[in-house]
């Protein structure tokens, strides 16, 4: 059967594509079932909690909205509209990953600063698991102008998965690792997908977050991270060509 990805992007994928098995595959539709039900319960449980930070976001900033949309990528690189928790002030740049920021620290409300130490503002995520766009776990959605390690994912099969409210990354370095330990550990991710990895991933996930802080458990490969740049700097898609998502949505805030 012809990988529709393979065929979409125009990408020559070599050896260091992940192919995942018939039963990596059936795993991830069951998984996903399961993932809907248990974030419509969990949205349920935590209305209370969503009730208190929707009253306290109004006091702190009265102007500001609740919530925070943001266009990212998902599975075979459709996007989708994230939904968050407000932790920035609305003159924040648009469309621009955190990290990507020279001084994000100006635009970070003092409330949104405990949302994100304590991964509240991840919350309201568990809608784009109900409806299909993520999944609990999984690689982290990006943001759409993040286009190099976009490149990668794509090189490296990451976008045969759905997106996670948390993934292998994330508990090995949160917002500390850089794009090519971000898709060292996507690409592990998906070559490792099972149930058993995905119980490691929510535990290592609950000590992250308790911790409040990331947890790096190792360097990358420098021969993976020499591989990753060489691509880069070969890739023309990178360099002469913009790569376009499919379903797009325009930004918006509510």
């Amino acid at each position: 059967m012809v990988n529709l990805e393979e065929t979409k992007y125009h990408v020559d994928f070599g050896k260091y594509y992940v192919r995942m098995t018939d039963k990596q595959k059936h795993y991830l539709v069951v998984r996903s079932v399961i993932d809907r039900i248990l974030a419509g319960i969990a949205l349920v449980i935590l209305s209370p909690l969503f009730l208190i930070v929707s009253i306290a976001q109004k006091i702190s900033a009265p102007d500001e909205p609740i919530f925070f949309l943001q266009k990212r990528v998902g599975k075979n690189a459709h996007c989708f509209n994230i939904i968050k928790f407000r932790t920035m002030k609305s003159s924040a740049p648009k469309n621009v990953a955190t990290g990507d920021l020279a001084d994000p620290q100006i635009y970070i409300s003092r409330l949104g600063r405990f949302l994100r130490d304590t991964s509240i503002d991840e919350l309201p995520q568990l809608v784009n698991v109900v409806n299909g766009d993520m999944s609990l776990i999984g690689p982290r959605p990006l943001v759409y102008t993040e286009r190099e390690i976009r490149f990668l994912r794509r090189w490296y099969g990451v976008y045969q998965v759905t997106p996670g409210i948390t993934g292998w990354a994330q508990v090995n370095g949160r917002d500390t690792v850089d794009i090519y330990d971000k898709v060292y550990y996507d690409r592990e991710y998906v070559q490792n997908v099972s149930l058993k990895f995905d119980l490691k991933v929510i535990w290592k996930s609950v000590l992250v977050v308790l911790g409040r802080k990331g947890v790096v458990d190792g360097k990358v490969d420098p021969e993976f991270r020499k591989e990753s740049i060489v691509l880069l700097r070969e890739s023309q898609l990178v360099q002469n060509r913009k790569v376009e998502c499919t379903g797009e949505n325009e930004l918006q805030m509510v």
